[in-house]
Parts: C-alpha cells; sequence; structure tokens
C-alpha cells in the first residue's frame, strides 16, 4: 500500500493528473463551440469582458473561504502560498468523480507542509459551506423563480432557518466529523471556531452574488430586464444549479446538470435561444476563469520551488568538488 500511494504522489503522476485536468477543460469549451460561437455573435464584447472578470473575481472569493476555513483549522497561509494550492487543484472539478480537487488541494499543500488530513477536512468543510450558503440564496430567490421550479423545489424555501442552523461551527463541527467517520476519514484535529467559520460563510456568500451577477450580465445582454428581481433570480438560480451540479458527481463540474437548472430558472424571463446562450455562455466563462487562474497558479507553484531551492542551496553552501584529487586538491589515487 506505502508503495502504491508513493507512486501516486510521484511528480510524473501529479505531472499527468495535471494534464489531463487541463485537457479535460479545455474540451468543455472546443465540444461546444459551435453553439457558443453563435451565442457570442448577438453579445456585447464589453458585457463578456464584464462576465469573465466577475468570473475571475468569484473563483478568487472562493479561495477566501477555503483559506479562511483552512487557517482556522490551524494553518494560516498567506496569499503567496494559497493561491497556488487551491487556484491549480481546481483543475481537478474536471476530471469526473467530483473529488479530485480535494485530492489535488491535498497533494499540493503538503508541499507547503500542510498535512493531508488537515487540507482534507478544510476542503470538505467548505464545500458544505459553498452548498449551505448555494441553498440559502436559492431559497431567498424562489419566490421570484419560474412556477413550475418553484412548485418542485419550493421545500428549499421552508428549509431556509435549518440551512442557517447547520452553518453554526457546533452543528458543522458534528456533520463534517460523521461524514469523516462514514468516510473512515481522521477526525477534525480542534473545534470549528465561530470566527473562522464566519469569515467563511461571508466570502461563500459574496462569491455566491458575484457568479450570479456573472449570469445577469450575460442574460442582460441577450434581452433580460435589468431590475433588482432579475439579479435575485439569477443569485439564486446559479447558487442553487451549482449544488446539484456538485452532488451529481458522475459529470465533470457539473457540466449539463448545471446549465439544466439554470435554463428553468432562466426560461421565463428569456426565448429559447437566449437561454441556450446565457447557459452556454456562462460555463464557457467560468471554464476560461479556471484556466486562466490555474496557470497563474502554476507560475506561482514554480517560482515558489525555485525560491525554496535556492533558499536550501543558501544554506547548505556551495558543495566542495569531490572526485579523484578530493576536496583539498591531493592525490588520493
Amino acid at each position: 500500500m506505502s508503495r502504491v500511494l508513493e507512486v501516486l504522489r510521484s511528480r510524473a503522476v501529479k505531472a499527468g493528473f495535471l494534464v489531463v485536468a487541463l485537457a479535460l477543460a479545455v474540451w468543455a469549451v472546443v465540444s461546444q463551440w459551435d453553439e457558443v460561437s453563435a451565442a457570442l455573435v448577438s453579445m456585447d464584447p464589453l458585457l463578456l469582458v464584464a462576465a469573465l472578470a466577475l468570473g475571475l473575481v468569484y473563483v478568487v472569493l472562493t479561495m477566501l473561504s477555503w483559506r479562511a476555513v483552512l487557517a482556522d483549522h490551524g494553518t494560516p497561509l498567506p496569499m503567496s502560498s494559497a493561491a497556488p494550492v487551491f487556484l491549480v487543484s481546481q483543475l481537478g472539478k474536471y476530471v469526473p468523480g467530483g473529488v479530485w480537487n480535494i485530492v489535488a488541494a491535498a497533494e499540493m499543500g503538503a508541499d507547503h507542509r500542510i498535512p493531508r488530513r488537515r487540507s482534507v477536512s478544510a476542503m470538505l468543510v467548505t464545500l458544505l459551506i459553498s452548498m449551505v450558503t448555494g441553498l440559502m440564496l436559492a431559497a431567498i430567490s424562489m419566490p421570484f423563480s419560474p412556477p413550475a421550479l418553484a412548485d418542485r423545489f419550493g421545500w428549499v424555501l421552508v428549509l431556509l432557518p435549518l440551512f442557517v442552523i447547520v452553518l453554526l461551527p457546533p452543528v458543522l463541527g458534528r456533520i463534517v466529523a460523521l461524514a469523516l467517520r462514514v468516510t473512515k476519514g481522521e477526525p477534525l484535529e480542534r473545534p470549528l471556531r465561530w470566527r473562522g467559520i464566519g469569515a467563511a460563510v461571508g466570502w461563500q456568500l459574496l462569491a455566491w452574488i458575484v457568479a450570479g451577477l456573472q449570469v445577469w450580465v450575460l442574460a442582460v445582454g441577450v434581452g433580460m430586464e435589468a431590475d433588482a428581481r432579475s439579479v435575485l433570480l439569477c443569485i439564486g438560480g446559479y447558487g442553487f444549479a451549482w449544488v446539484v451540479g456538485f452532488l451529481v458527481v458522475v459529470v465533470p463540474a457539473g457540466a449539463g446538470v448545471r446549465e439544466s437548472i439554470l435554463a428553468i430558472m432562466l426560461g421565463a424571463s428569456l426565448s429559447t435561444g437566449g437561454v441556450l446562450a446565457v447557459v452556454l455562455l456562462s460555463r464557457v466563462v467560468l471554464t476560461l476563469a479556471d484556466l486562466l487562474l490555474g496557470g497563474l497558479g502554476l507560475l506561482l507553484s514554480r517560482r515558489a520551488r525555485a525560491a525554496r531551492a535556492a533558499a536550501a542551496v543558501g544554506r547548505t553552501g556551495p558543495t566542495e568538488p569531490t572526485g579523484p584529487t578530493g576536496p583539498t586538491g591531493a592525490d588520493v589515487r
């Protein structure tokens, strides 16, 4: 077993995994390019730039939520270390299975001396916070949703008080402990604290708002009314679509599932063509954001590795020459 783990943690396997994740992320864009290019024709380029900017901010805010949880677990990371670990690990979302971003975060975190068990539990807490806050915003937006969706998922609004209770650190800690026990993972090293979880929830709520605004910008670009109702619909709709897509683990990054939920949410406010344009462009914009920030994370990771290597050389000093003459130059043969 130790030999298997050693192979899986080798540099070659990590590099191969990264190549596969990058290829699948690119394929997510290329495979729908005909439909995407048709949607691009009618879209104001400035709105596309704004949507991409919002997509980038969304990923960064999600990273800040994870960073707050990790600090609550006992590992406060500077941004220079947090960015490479989180941004690169997110490319694992595009590999089917739903767990590869967690695995990638654990392996990359180990390079920064973060225990793997701590990385896994921190990512698990972050995902639970993402799901519960996404459902909270979906509940708030449910009164503005199309009747077909409100009739089917109206229970989300009824459960809003429960979602709030779940986010209380003592309750959330017990849920995480149970999940780790069921999956035979190691228990939490320390109780979850109010300050850390509060910061993580705040960052994640901001992230959902920004992600919803990204959808709203695209929807307005194809004819949606620009009012408060449409803003709430897009914010709650995206949060709900993400949660459902995440739960369907057999597809990478919720592909198809997320778009279906968004299409239902926006169907009453846009034409069929408009809905198709928004869901496709939103997927492409967020994939590009992941790719761009993942590339930035790789660059930062390479620079950090080079800096650590240079520091190690500086601590040990230059290596004295060895060989047939020995370190002093005397012939030892």
